[in-house]
């Protein structure tokens, strides 16, 4: 687990008492606990669901408040839901295994899954009618950060399916080095690398940079089904705050309710009030990539099945030895108690 140590975990021990008493109490006494305090691994139309629930109303409803933060990594949202600068976490589910597997007190458990594939899409700097993975050969691709999902997602694609990772005339050279926020300028700056993998709405508007770019391919068609981000708290707060949660999770699943029994158009302009700088036609198309591959989950419930294709992704990829158990990492008790949703 030497990957996953890099957040800092032990580190964390020292400052978690401080960080749990600033965060608990206000000058007035004890925190309003309506209200959660979410870190997001990222800031993507893939969890159009959460947005949707915040701007129609669907957590006001409930009594429930979201104050919303970009991790920018889902080692740095763990790092927050560990020191108590966040109650819950929208992450992918392989940092609770890392985090369970090194023994951390009060673990964190997954308690509703989100999407259900991988939501990223390869862009390319040339037009390409009619792609396959045989076009990534003797190219690069910039995949994301070493024990994430979208670079462990595409090393499970392509080796599973017989292609070597390499710099080779024949392999597939996938750049690991770049920070995930800056995927999209490096890309586009670097003229040496072909590829690239982006979440929408960041594939959309990179695509229009230039005429020549295109977005060619859709990882989470590719993957198949995979938990690939869930939300994510500490055992303890889940105990301690299960009605919270409960309406937590109501309101992402009015969310996805909405987005399913509305157009596309309709969707795109409730979007908007979350995405500064996209057009409607940008969020349109957006919105359109993620319904065709289906990827929100209608229950917010972590299968076993989906479950045990993590952990095949996690065991190929080498973060982890041995494959964690389900009902350690897996908490379906809310989202199963609220099928369907009223």
């Amino acid at each position: 687990m030497k990957l996953f140590k890099k957040i800092g975990i032990l580190s964390l021990a020292c400052i978690m008492f401080v960080a749990t008493a600033i965060f608990s109490f206000g000058c007035c006494g004890q925190r309003d606990w309506n209200e959660i305090r979410l870190n997001e691994v990222t800031h993507s139309i893939f969890y159009a669901p959460l947005y949707i629930a915040m701007t129609e109303g669907f957590f006001s409803n409930q009594g429930i408040s979201v104050s919303l933060t970009n991790g920018g990594g889902s080692n740095v949202s763990m790092n927050a839901l560990l020191s108590g600068s966040a109650d819950v976490i929208l992450a992918g589910p392989e940092t609770v295994v890392y985090t369970q597997k090194e023994g951390i007190s009060d673990a964190p458990v997954v308690f509703g899954q989100l999407t259900t594939c991988d939501g990223s899409f390869i862009v390319s700097k040339e037009k390409i009618e009619h792609f396959t993975l045989d076009n990534l050969k003797g190219k690069s691709i910039i995949g994301g950060r070493p024990g994430g999902m979208p670079a462990m997602t595409l090393n499970y694609i392509l080796e599973t399916r017989g292609y070597k990772i390499g710099s080779g005339e024949d392999e597939v050279n996938i750049r690991n080095d770049v920070d995930f926020n800056s995927t999209a300028s490096v890309w586009a700056g670097d003229s040496s690398i072909d590829f690239c993998a982006l979440f929408e709405p960041v594939a959309t508007t990179t695509a229009k940079l230039n005429e020549n770019y295109q977005v060619v391919a859709s990882l989470g068609e590719l993957s198949g089904r995979i938990p690939y981000t869930c939300f994510a708290a500490r055992g303890s707060y889940l105990a301690n705050h299960t009605a919270v949660a409960e309406k937590f999770i109501t309101g992402v699943l009015k969310g996805y309710q909405f987005i399913k029994n509305n157009t596309v158009e309709v969707v795109a302009t409730a979007l908007m009030k979350s995405f500064e700088g996209m057009t409607k036609e940008e969020m349109i198309v957006a919105v359109e990539q993620y319904k065709k591959i289906g990827a929100w989950s209608e229950d917010m419930i972590l299968t076993q099945e989906s479950f045990d294709n993590l952990m095949n992704v996690l065991l190929h990829a080498k973060t982890i030895d041995s494959a964690s158990n389900w009902a350690d990492v897996v908490d379906n008790t809310i989202p199963s108690r609220l099928k369907p949703v009223a």
